[in-house]
């Protein structure tokens, strides 16, 4: 059958039946006898022109069969039709004949006399065959733009043959068309490293080729059919020319070339703008009853791409999971590197850095862009930490989890200046990063430790003041200790220069304690201003109050999908006293009792146990659909019901990152039926009022208070304070804060005033569980403050 139509020697045959030197004196007669009962068996009774005929003709034997007959014969047909189309500039026309053509393959050729043992060279061909099919089918694929469609086969066919440089470069061009640059030069890595170790070979001219390529995003990359289609998801922009793929660029003869178009002009300070325009949506739109037919095209929306040498600092995260965790159950598997992700891009968006992209385990984040920071390393190495203390803890009993279970943990981070290519007018469209500086933190990975962060000596000296650093071998880098004694303890201080927006919140919480009167409350502020570190001073004074006043605090995070469940099960469980480690029975036992303690009716207590228990149960949320609406009355009556017997502040914390439903929610809180003593909060960046423009003035019973960037008098105050206070030496926390500002600043006092007011502003929630143990069910244990007197007459009050 692999030479229909062809004389095949007897002498071959019985080398195929027989390994050599093995074929016993009567193997011509057993061949003989063979052939004679297979003519029999393929000889019909009656004869048609299709039929299989099995012919002696010397100096052997011949298999006679119509061409088309043959799925082999016809799998060549297609090759050759589509690899003519592909030549002829039609990868459409191709792409579809070899399909056609894949799809007679049904498993390996010959697969039952393969399993026993046998390997003839004619079945090396056919397999090699099928490959370079494969080759010229995901060639045809990139060449329409289908990147999306043939990356899984292509992962899975380089996986099988990972030297063959064709597939290779496919595999890159297809992560890199599809956002996944960094994991594009990841094949390349991989498969130069293979190469030099197993064969001492550099990759071909071609590979090289598209190395380069990719490292400059030259554009012609992008196949001309796909181009603004391409441009529009990356970014934001079509091209207007194309330019010949470079030497050996899969899909590059397929780019046909476009009418050019004038040049960029050059802008000064290595920052280059690619201007061009983009329809927001297609100018030949069908007519609508709110755009009538004869409406004129809409015009095109300028955006703008730059590229620029800038300050940034780089974090590479792997989160893989541990090999000793013994699971390999694929669903936990992917719940467990799902969770991972999760905490990944929850944290690093908090600390407002960009999830540039992601491979496996592998997570690229970007601090600095569109501007740079003096604190971008500072948050760097924070989103490190807490990622890693995030993951590092068993997941709780919340729909999704906070942490991911027998997951490894490994950090980089470098600072300094990098390729940056982002577009400032369009934030959803993640920016890209080239250069050294992403060598050089991917190198850091490298070398450390599961369950340790690793930064560059840049990185280490702009932090220093912040974090404690040791040598943990002789490898480049230093490894993380922790955060300074003295950092942390500086978040017990006292906020400075927010006396009166203070006065504002103790003011509407004595109103809506003696007025039974809610109030909502906005709290805006830009990113760094300090929003949280104001909460936590109006949280201690709350505390030091002898007037008894419930006080809850949730935090929203930037993660689509859950939202607002999560939050819920914060609310839910700080008004019940569910901590995290909390088994099912002890959490079901806590929401029972607070609803007996708090509902007196039996129905209204079933409804309320019914609607709430899904929320903070794992198991049942994952077996039954948690009803949203259900599960929201049920937490807006608990409150109320609270605040029926205690005056009650809640606080939400960066409700930008919360999706419409949960802001409904809490705006819904301040004008609950009938009057209650509750004080609502909310924290936020100032995007929530384009969101929520009658919140700044319109809502009734609602107050937006704007904090501004603390005051130069008020920081010479402060450092003026520490210096008083540095008698005990720099073990005390002042004198070591005192110390470090030295470290960093020297004597320059606007470098010691820009230093200070970064800490000031640096408080998180992770240094909130840090400072004060905060969990579930509230603060636990209190940090030692740092003594400053707040007498009327005090500089600070």
């Amino acid at each position: 059958m692999l030479n229909t139509n062809r004389v095949v020697a007897s002498s071959q045959l019985i080398e195929a039946l027989w390994p050599v030197g093995k074929a016993p004196k009567s193997a011509r007669k057993i061949l003989q006898n063979s052939v004679w009962r297979l003519r029999r068996a393929l000889s019909p009774v009656e004869r048609d022109a299709g039929c299989v005929e099995l012919l002696s003709q010397a100096p052997g034997y011949m298999l006679r069969v119509a061409p088309d007959r043959t799925d082999l014969h016809n799998f060549r047909g297609l090759v050759e039709k589509g690899r003519a189309e592909l030549a002829a500039g039609s990868p459409e026309n191709a792409s579809l004949l070899l399909r056609d053509a894949l799809a007679l393959w049904r498993g390996p050729v010959l697969a039952d006399l393969v399993e026993t043992g046998i390997d003839w060279p004619e079945l090396t061909s056919v397999r090699n065959a099928r490959l370079d099919a494969l080759e010229h089918y995901f060639e045809a694929e990139l060449a329409c733009g289908h990147h999306h469609r043939v990356l899984g086969e292509l992962e899975k066919t380089v996986a099988t043959e990972p030297l063959r440089e064709r597939l290779l470069g496919q595999l890159m061009l297809a992560l890199y068309r599809s956002g996944r640059q960094t994991d594009a030069l990841d094949v390349y890595q991989g498969a130069r490293t293979e190469m030099v170790e197993k064969l001492g070979l550099e990759p071909g001219h071609a590979l090289k080729a598209l190395q380069q390529a990719i490292l400059v995003h030259d554009p012609a990359l992008v196949p001309a059919g796909v181009r603004q289609q391409i441009e529009l998801l990356m970014t934001g922009a079509p091209r207007d020319r194309a330019e010949p793929a470079p030497p050996g660029v899969p899909g590059g003869d397929a780019v046909p070339a476009q009418p050019e178009t004038p040049a960029v002009p050059a802008v000064p300070h290595d920052r280059r703008v690619e201007e061009s325009t983009a329809a927001e949506e297609p100018a030949t739109r069908p007519p609508t009853a709110e755009r009538p037919a004869t409406e004129a095209p809409v015009p095109p929306v300028l955006r703008t791409m730059v590229a620029e040498r800038k300050d940034v600092s780089v974090l590479i995260v792997r989160a893989q999971l541990s090999p000793e965790d013994g699971d390999s159950d694929p669903e936990r598997i992917d719940e467990a590197a799902e969770n991972a992700a999760t905490v990944i891009r929850e944290e690093v968006e908090c600390l407002g850095g960009t999830v540039t992209a992601s491979i496996g385990s592998i997570w690229l984040a970007l601090f600095g862009v569109p501007r740079t920071g003096e604190d971008d390393a500072e948050r760097a190495v924070h989103a490190a930490m807490t990622i890693r203390d995030r993951l590092g803890v068993a997941a709780g009993p919340a729909g999704p989890a906070t942490a991911a279970r027998g997951v490894s943990v490994q950090a980089a981070v470098a600072t300094g200046e990098a390729l940056v290519r982002y577009q400032p007018d369009r934030g959803e469209v993640p920016p890209s990063v080239n250069g050294a500086l992403l060598d050089e933190c991917h190198t850091l990975l490298s070398l450390t430790p599961a369950g340790e962060i690793r930064v560059c000596d840049a990185t280490r000296r702009a932090t220093e003041f912040a974090v404690t650093y040791h040598r943990g071998d002789s490898s480049p880098g230093w490894q993380v200790g922790g955060f300074r004694q003295e950092y942390v303890a500086l978040h017990a201080v006292p906020v400075i220069d927010r006396e009166y927006d203070l006065d504002v919140l103790r003011g509407l919480l004595q109103r809506t304690r003696h007025q039974a009167t809610p109030h909502l409350v906005t709290v805006l502020g830009e990113p760094g201003i300090g929003k949280t570190r104001f909460i936590m001073e109006f949280e201690r004074r709350v505390a030091a109050n002898p007037e008894a006043v419930r006080l809850l605090v949730v935090r929203s995070r930037p993660v689509i999908g859950e939202e607002p469940l999560e939050v819920l099960y914060d609310l839910v469980a700080s008004c019940c006293g569910i901590l995290r480690g909390d088994s099912p029975a002890t959490t079901r036992a806590k929401l029972t009792a607070t609803v007996e303690r708090l509902v007196e009716a039996e129905e209204e207590r079933q409804w309320m146990l019914t609607c709430l228990h899904p929320l903070l149960d794992a198991e049942v949320c994952a077996s039954t659909r948690v009803a949203v609406g259900d599960a929201l009355a049920a937490s807006r009556q608990l409150l109320a019901e609270i605040a029926g017997r205690v005056p009650l502040v809640v606080v939400f914390e960066d409700l930008h990152w919360a999706d419409d439903v949960l802001v409904d929610f809490v705006e819904d809180l301040a004008p609950p039926v009938g009057s209650l003593p509750l004080l609502v909060i909310a924290t936020a960046r100032p995007e929530l009022l384009k969101r929520r423009p009658e919140w700044g003035s319109g809502i009734r019973h609602g107050l937006t208070l704007t904090l501004e960037p603390i005051s130069d008098a008020a920081i010479d105050r402060l450092l003026e304070f520490l210096m008083s206070t540095t008698a005990g030496g720099p073990n005390t926390a002042a004198g070591g804060l005192l110390q470090a500002l030295l470290e960093g600043a020297g004597d320059d006092p606007a470098a010691r005033r820009a230093q200070l007011r970064r800490i000031l502003a640096s408080g998180s929630a992770s240094l909130r569980d840090e400072r004060c143990g905060t969990g579930a069910g509230g603060p636990q244990t209190a940090a030692p403050d740092l003594c400053l007197p707040r007498s009327a007459g005090h500089p600070y009050r």
